[in-house]
């Protein structure tokens, strides 16, 4: 630590209660700087700040104090326009937005009383004062399912139009089609079965598997990606749109695609029938699922097949099936290929997911679980492999040995750091809680431990509960031209070049790629230009998640508004001093029971159990209990629901 007083830099995190927490690289793990709202001197959540140690006393948290905004992460906010006493404000949706927002009257533009609105911080000099701010759009009437949707997407930065220069360019690719000049230098696959896999409502399909037999003991597989550098040309306006989104935006009822459909649902879409340009990984695989021989560069393909994985997983299972035996090898080679990641140490992190089903009005009707058969693995595992596979090509000689610069100089990996220690810590605490022993190297629980752990809860009430503790543990995967390999799936090397249509960094690993199979060697000034756009682009690729989960939760509140009073079996899936949190059975819906409306007991909580205790009765109420439960109250402004018991 260094003396009190002096200043340091850090980002800033701000809870819904307006508490800050600072972490910067030399705070001590186990204590970030805690900032009082008081001495928050106007930051929000996600600021660089500079600040001041003001009280290190014994084994309480650091105190710190605000002293500067270096950069602001966001200065824009959707939310519902008020009046007070003659003036008006913008009471954001953001939770973690403490103070609402003024808006002179000269500055509404257009605004009405009760609508929603996505304004700008224009001015916030004083933290005793709100900050000042103007209407740069209004969004629509709240509880409208696109004025909610659009407001997600808005306030992260994400839009569905594309500036008209950007759509010309779309159309313009798009009308000149592909040409047999597009084919020079291409290994043609054309008479090579070829097919895709995807969901059932999937729009664009960016990646196709061709299969070849070479002998009985010898497959070639080729994972085909669509060859969207060939058409994202450096320096177009469609490559600078691109490269500022970062990501496809996956909501509920929508998509916000990274190109223009032009691009994203035509040309580079692998549609069957169609001839289709790509860059491929093409390995020769024996029985054993080991790579016996590989080969990169661009392909034309001509997909035979457009498979669900509904369909894949039949043709798996039939033997009448149409390419049973094609889709049964390559299902049996998957399963090797997981057997010997899990052996490697990779870490089982597959997470149940739920889909809506909408009516007519995008009004969630019906919550399923997403199933993931063998097919989805499958898909999955091959995906792995040529991401894997590309990785080291750009890392290591043909020796196998590690280069100490990429080849061309430059490259782009996907990067997963060790769990943090603390993290690790609490969930060790929790497990404990649930009488369930861990070890710890190096204060980490070790990954066989970690699978086996998930592996002995997976048909327990708690399943769900400990594989979300398990994914807050870890650190996040990011992209970095700085490798220190992929611990989740124990992987040294490790990138992302299957997504292309949906992910920028897939765009610059093809760029990379192609530059280094035709031995170019990338100008070092352009070295710095590719962090750049590695860090913008993991942080478009949180905000694009954030969105997500948000328009998932007020889909989730959605349902549940038409159905208070009714009730559902639930399993408590949080433990806190102020209540419990159940999430329903069925839907993954998950409400708070509020300690007060758990009966006719004085309830406390036990931190190291992890559960709330009745003093007089001694009821408890711990992690995977499956109680009965009502709907009580949905609040669709803070996107939160009620539950009590029954």
């Amino acid at each position: 630590m260094k003396k009190e007083n002096d200043l340091r830099e850090g980002i800033i995190s701000i809870t819904s209660k307006g508490i800050g927490y600072i972490r910067t690289e030399v705070t001590d793990k186990d204590n970030d700087i805690e900032v009082n709202p008081q001495d928050l001197n106007t930051a929000l959540h996600g600021d660089t700040v500079s600040f001041t140690i003001t009280s290190k006393k014994g084994d309480k948290r650091v105190s710190g104090k605000v002293s500067e905004i270096i950069s602001r992460a966001k200065t824009n906010f959707a939310g519902v326009l008020e009046q007070e006493d003659g003036m008006f404000f913008c009471k954001p949706d953001d939770t973690k937005m403490y103070t609402d927002i003024l808006i002179p009257k000269e500055e509404l533009d257009g605004a009405k009383i009760g609508e929603k609105i996505f304004v700008a911080i224009t001015s916030w000099k004083d933290s005793k004062k709100s900050p000042l701010g103007k209407v740069i759009k209004v969004l629509g009437r709240p509880g409208d399912n696109n004025t909610e949707m659009y407001s997600i997407a808005i306030e992260r930065g994400f839009v569905s139009e594309f500036p008209d220069v950007v759509e010309a360019e779309a159309h313009a690719i798009e009308k000149k089609g592909i040409t047999e000049k597009d084919f020079v230098d291409r290994r043609d696959f054309r008479d090579t079965l070829t097919f895709t896999i995807d969901p059932d409502d999937a729009k664009d399909f960016d990646d196709a598997i061709s299969y070849k037999k070479i002998s009985d003991d010898q497959i070639e597989i080729g994972v085909h990606i669509a060859d969207v550098s060939h058409y994202l040309q450096i320096g177009t306006e469609l490559d600078k749109e691109a490269r500022k989104r970062g990501t496809s935006v996956y909501l509920v009822d929508r998509t916000i695609p990274m190109l223009p459909e032009a691009l994203s649902n035509d040309l580079c879409s692998l549609v069957p029938n169609q001839d289709r340009l790509c860059m491929a990984a093409v390995f020769v695989l024996d029985k054993n699922a080991q790579v016996k021989s590989e080969w990169y560069g661009k392909t034309v393909i001509h997909s035979k097949k457009r498979f669900t994985y509904k369909t894949a997983e039949e043709s798996i299972n039939n033997k009448k099936a149409e390419l049973h035996e094609e889709l049964f090898t390559l299902n049996e080679l998957a399963k090797k290929l997981t057997k010997e990641r899990f052996a490697n140490g990779a870490i089982s992190l597959d997470q149940e997911e739920v889909k809506f089903v909408l009516d007519e009005n995008a009004v969630p009707i019906k919550v399923i679980l997403k199933e993931r058969g063998d097919s989805n693995k499958l898909i999955e595992e091959f995906m792995l492999l040529a991401n894997k596979k590309v990785a080291e090509r750009m890392s290591v000689d043909s020796h196998g040995k590690k280069l100490k610069v990429p080849q061309g100089g430059v490259f782009v990996y996907r990067i997963h750091d060790k769990p943090n220690t603390e993290k690790m810590e609490s969930l060790a605490l929790m497990l404990k809680g649930l009488g369930y022993k861990v070890t710890m190297k190096k204060g980490i629980i070790p990954s066989p431990e970690l699978n086996q752990i998930l592996k002995d809860f997976e048909h327990k009430n708690e399943k769900d509960t400990i594989h979300k503790s398990i994914i807050r543990s870890m650190a996040k995967a990011v992209y970095s031209t700085k490798n220190i390999g992929h611990y989740g799936l124990a992987f040294e090397y490790y990138t992302h070049f299957t997504s292309p249509i949906r992910r920028y960094p897939d765009v610059m690993v093809h760029r990379l790629l192609q530059d280094n199979i035709l031995g170019k060697q990338i100008d070092t000034a352009k070295w710095a230009d590719y962090e750049k756009v590695s860090i913008k682009s993991s942080e478009q690729e949180k905000r694009a998640s954030d969105a997500e989960r948000a328009s998932i939760k007020y889909k989730q509140v959605e349902y549940m508004s038409s159905r208070i009073g009714q009730s559902f079996v639930g399993i408590i899936s949080g433990v806190t001093e102020w209540g419990i949190y159940v999430e329903e059975e069925e839907t993954k819906c998950e409400g708070l029971i509020r300690v007060r409306d758990l009966g006719d007991d004085f309830y406390v909580y036990n931190e190291k159990k992890v559960e709330l205790v009745g003093q007089k009765k001694k009821k408890k109420y711990k992690l995977g209990d499956k109680i009965n439960i009502k709907v009580k109250n949905v609040d669709g402004v803070k996107k939160t629901i009620d539950y009590e018991l029954i």
